[in-house]
């Protein structure tokens, strides 16, 4: 597999579906303000997708795309369809059961959230517009993951765009705020989530695969699905259960608290989801597939490489957002109901959040060390205690407001980067080469004078991100060039990386071949 390639095409298209979130955030904030409503939509849309994480993409994937791509190789095109078909049976009574649970339950469950009263009633009734929406996205994972194994990355980057442009319809047509257009926001999540699953429904069957729902069985392929299955979502749940403890304490920090949050992960998400998501779904059959054919030593070439273009890529976009975190905010999301003082928190919670984000990077770039050989235990019992350490810190850390919670993230993250590594080094399946250890040091550097030139220009230009839109337009775009302009030069000259993978990752012509 062309590693750069194809993380290029998940990327590329992630990053289309990141620029329409993006740009529904922009449109929110100006519409929504960072209110109770905002507040209201936002832990509406979090239960849904955290449940969503844990069905779908991390454990679901985990469990099912090695497994899948064994069939593939060894049984072909109609063994794998046929394990398909037997987990399709399984899993979709499950969702409905789970989603129906939730619907009949969800004032209770929301009252964990610190709402009462009305409050609690109209969080209840936007979270049940939007809790189908797990549903619908846990069988975009199963088809995606189907894609995924069969090297057609395009609809399943994609397909997270049409949420976005769902949701953006949805606030140019309710743009009065309040009540009305946090419920519009609602039910635009339900309908991307069905479109989402239409369109790889379509890509599966222009791939060929049409699935049949067949009666529920626990045949050997299930309980081998089930068995790799059921730890990694043990794992999952211990990650989504620290985002709803972060829930938890965000919503007693006061009104506005999550919208902050949200905004500034919002930008943490943009190279999050561009470089770590893509990365990991690129890198994980191929790891499985080197593991399965006893070549060790080539799977963990593949992830030190691509913990390399994690690096190249995951350094400038952390240190930039924490360096120019209050410019950029303040440029992109302060206007109409979004205040000076909004600006001013989010700034102060994505500098700290941005700090994690190369844990967060590398720890998609480890874990599929674990999965390919078939263990999703020790992921698990790692993402026990590091949730542990999250909750403590959380408590810690509270008396500090937003900075504190969003410190106790990014700690967390390293925590839970730094252990994934140090047990796939002693178990002998991946450990920093010299090559990359000093690759890696040398974009540190380059990253560090980035982030001397990013202080300069906002100091110089500090008028600018809250002017004209003119004026946040070539302020943005200053700090954005002018780091660019620092780093991957830097990065040249010191070699912090291969020159020819450099040219071949702005030309986008040459493969992304092994080192040595």
């Amino acid at each position: 597999m062309n590693l750069l390639k194809a993380t290029g095409t998940i990327g590329g298209l992630t990053l289309v579906s990141r620029i329409a979130g993006f740009a529904r955030e922009m449109v929110m904030a100006r519409v929504l303000g960072a209110g109770f409503y905002t507040d209201a939509f936002l832990v509406a849309f979090r239960l849904p997708n955290t449940f969503r994480r844990l069905f779908g993409e991390g454990a679901f994937s985990a469990g099912f795309v090695p497994l899948y791509s064994q069939r593939l190789q060894s049984g072909g095109d109609e063994e794998a369809r046929h394990f398909s078909e037997e987990v399709l049976a399984v899993f979709l009574p499950t969702l409905v059961i789970f989603t129906a649970i939730f619907e009949i339950i969800m004032p209770a469950f929301v009252a964990l959230f610190h709402y009462r009263g009305e409050e609690l009633a109209f969080v209840s009734f936007l979270t049940r517009i939007t809790f189908p929406y797990l549903f619908l996205i846990s069988l975009v994972s199963l088809f995606s993951g189907i894609l995924n194994s069969l090297a057609r990355f395009t609809a399943a980057a994609f397909a997270p765009a049409l949420l976005n442009i769902a949701m953006l319809i949805a606030l140019a047509f309710f743009n009065e705020g309040g009540a009305i257009t946090a419920t519009a926001l609602a039910a635009a999540v339900t309908a991307g989530g069905v479109l989402q699953l239409g369109l790889l429904m379509w890509s599966a069957k222009r791939a060929g695969i049409v699935l049949k729902v067949r009666r529920p069985r626990l045949t050997p392929g299930v309980r081998q699905f089930i068995r790799v299955v059921i730890p990694a979502t043990l794992g999952a749940g211990v990650y989504q259960m620290s985002i709803l403890i972060d829930t938890f304490f965000l919503t007693r920090l006061g009104t506005g608290a999550v919208s902050h949050f949200n905004y500034a992960d919002r930008l943490n998400q943009l190279p999050l989801g561009v470089i770590g998501a893509a990365l990991g779904t690129a890198i994980l059959p191929t790891v499985s597939r080197f593991v399965d054919k006893g070549e060790p030593e080539r799977a963990a070439k593949v992830q030190g490489q691509a913990a390399e273009l994690a690096m190249l890529l995951c350094l400038p976009a952390a240190i930039a957002l924490s360096v120019s975190a209050l410019p950029l905010i303040s440029a992109i999301f302060e206007s109409g109901r979004f205040s000076a003082e909004d600006a001013r928190s989010t700034a102060l919670c994505l500098s700290f959040i941005a700090l994690g984000l190369p844990a967060y990077v590398l720890v998609k770039v480890l874990t599929p060390g674990f999965y390919a050989r078939r263990d999703t235990a020790t992921p698990v019992k790692i993402a026990v205690f590091v949730l542990i350490a999250n909750v403590i810190l959380n408590f810690l850390l509270f008396p500090w407001g937003l900075g504190g919670l969003a410190a106790a993230v990014a700690i967390s993250s390293w925590l839970n980067c730094f252990i994934l590594y140090g047990i796939l080094h002693a178990r002998g399946f991946f450990k920093i080469e010299g090559w990359l250890a000093s690759r890696l040091i040398r974009q540190l550097i380059a990253a560090a004078a980035m982030a001397a030139a990013l202080y300069g220009i906002s100091i110089g230009i500090a008028d600018w991100f809250t002017g004209s839109t003119g004026k946040r337009l070539v302020g943005v775009a200053a700090l954005v060039g002018g780091g660019m302009a620092v780093y991957f030069p830097a990065v040249w000259f010191l070699g912090g990386t291969d020159k020819e993978e450099l040219k071949s990752l702005f030309r986008r012509r040459r493969p992304y071949t092994d080192v040595g």
